[in-house]
């Protein structure tokens, strides 16, 4: 049986393996979602904070120390993530994991447990390489092990339950926060330990990347890990066949690179294409203005005079959810550059029109219920389209051999953009600054703009393609435009064509001189 004419059900086994690998980054969404409350909670603000007799709860914490709190975490999944490039070298996919949990509940701990600042400034910062790790670790394991055409499913569990942590962490805020002394926070804190536990226990049951253990040469385990992962209907050829693409596409790689290091994602010139698409890929969050808008949606729900702001904002965060929910049924049927343009665009219309609308009539409860219009518009669109799409394509792209350091490198890029956008984003709207408010729209509407255009004529279609198969695919240095409807002539069948089928399928591409084939001699494919 063809993998790519499986259905969900066939792939049962994979789609559950995927669902526990893609809890992963809850940990992420529930410090995201919890943080900025935890810093509100008397409790929090009576250990860590100072007396204020002019805020409305009688304590605050210093600028310098918020800032410290929120970024920090942000910074160690910079750091984190660049790491899982080397040490992808030396540890498997599932290891990665279980040093994520050790690292996540070392950080916790020490949060938990400590009364001083700098030792919470430690925690955030080594929570936050532990949520790199979390984040690289789990979609390279996703890409590797998924079946082709169900890598949007198993990339849509994985933002899934991204946001669902999110959604858990303010729900856990705003029924802890009445709370007196430090179980108001204590509490928020200590749900982070139980998804990783879940996590650590689950991944024992469960097989290595196959593709991770072929690298290394062990393709008789890998052999066995793709038989535990594919549908028991699939018979050993089958088996086999999928084995073998993955050796010739590994051979495909030696013949461009003979070495693996960091250096080859920018001294080959095809590594160098795939390492820019894949940072440019994921940093398609960054220039959706994602953090703008979901960081301070609080602040234009109390703009617009509802009446229970943060409620307001649990039920926008529930909404996007729902839609990523969504995006398990059609994430099977439309490419991925439609889905990404799609997303980017109706994000610029949101940010031009909350502009342009303040600009016009600034402070009225009229603009202020457009604008939370626009933030509901928003969030379908980035959590439907982009969130999940953006880092799907950021880690089908990188090259089999360079997937951990190209993805660490594109994550870093990604958390650093997000960083950089939620430690600016004060100056624009806040009235003590420039006082831009909504107007920040303006800008992030134009790198929308910019983004839209980039995808159209630099990111290739990925949709239902092998990763050997995109493999060959940058081989043959082919357009973006071009990857939907190439025909492969190496890869997908198991076993290597001759040189007669290889001349018809460049023909078919209307590729005479094979794009650059030519000169990948790809050595013959043995039965595993």
């Amino acid at each position: 049986m063809d993998v790519r004419k499986s259905t969900l059900w066939d792939n049962k086994k994979a789609l559950a393996i995927c669902c526990l690998i893609a809890m992963a980054p809850f940990q992420y969404g529930i410090d995201f979602g919890m943080i900025a409350g935890v810093q509100a909670m008397v409790g929090f603000l009576e250990v860590f904070g100072y007396k204020d007799p002019a805020s409305p709860i009688g304590y605050n914490l210093t600028t310098v120390t918020q800032q410290l709190i929120s970024s920090l975490m942000t910074l160690g999944a910079v750091i984190g993530s660049i790491l899982c490039g080397p040490l992808g070298v030396y540890i498997s996919r599932r290891q990665g994991l279980w040093l994520a949990t050790l690292t996540c509940y070392v950080a916790n701990a020490i949060m938990m447990g400590t009364s001083n600042i700098g030792a919470v400034y430690f925690a955030r910062l080594l929570i936050g390489i532990a949520n790199g790790f979390f984040q690289v670790f789990a979609q390279l394991f996703l890409q590797e092990a998924a079946p082709p055409h169900l890598r949007g499913v198993a990339l849509a569990l994985y933002q899934w339950w991204c946001s669902l942590g999110t959604l858990t962490g303010t729900i856990v805020d705003n029924f802890t926060a009445p709370l007196p002394g430090r179980q108001s926070y204590l509490i928020p804190l200590g749900c982070i330990y139980i998804v990783p536990a879940i996590l650590s226990i689950g991944i024992v049951f469960i097989p290595e990347s196959p593709r991770w253990l072929a690298q290394r040469g062990k393709f008789e385990d890998a052999r066995v890990a793709l038989t535990r992962i594919r549908p028991k209907r699939d018979d050993e050829q089958h088996i086999d066949d999928e084995l073998n693409d993955i050796r010739t596409g590994l051979e495909i790689e030696a013949s461009i690179a003979q070495s693996v290091s960091v250096w080859d994602m920018w001294t080959n010139p095809v590594n160098r294409r795939r390492t820019l698409l894949s940072v440019g890929a994921v940093s398609l969050q960054g220039a959706s203005g994602a953090m703008f808008m979901l960081v301070y949606g609080t602040y234009f729900f109390a703009m617009a005079d509802m009446s229970k702001p943060f409620v307001d904002s649990v039920i926008l965060t529930a909404v996007g959810v729902v839609v990523i929910t969504c995006a398990f049924f059609y994430v099977r049927y439309f490419g991925r550059r439609a889905i990404l343009m799609t997303g980017m665009g109706v994000s610029a219309l949101a940010m031009v029109v909350e502009a342009i609308v303040y600009t016009k009539s600034p402070g009225t409860v009229k603009t202020g219920k457009v604008i939370v219009g626009m933030a509901v518009l928003y969030i379908v669109f980035y959590n439907g389209c982009v969130a999940s799409f953006a880092w799907l394509v950021g880690g089908e792209i990188p090259a089999q051999q360079l997937r951990g350091h190209t993805l660490g490198l594109s994550a870093a890029v990604g958390f650093f953009l997000g960083w950089l956008a939620s430690f600016t984003a004060p100056y624009f709207i806040n009235p003590d600054s420039l006082n831009w408010g909504p107007k920040y729209g303006y800008i992030w509407f134009v790198t929308n703009i910019m983004a839209v255009a980039w995808i159209y004529f630099f990111l290739p279609e990925t949709k239902d393609r092998t990763l050997e198969e995109l493999d060959e695919m940058f081989a043959a240095r082919l357009p973006a435009r071009k990857f939907a409807g190439y025909v492969c002539s190496n890869i997908g069948t198991g076993e290597k064509k001759e040189d007669a089928e290889d001349n018809s399928a460049a023909e078919k591409n209307g590729i005479a001189d094979k794009s650059g084939l030519e000169h990948i001699e790809v050595s013959e494919v043995t039965q595993a």
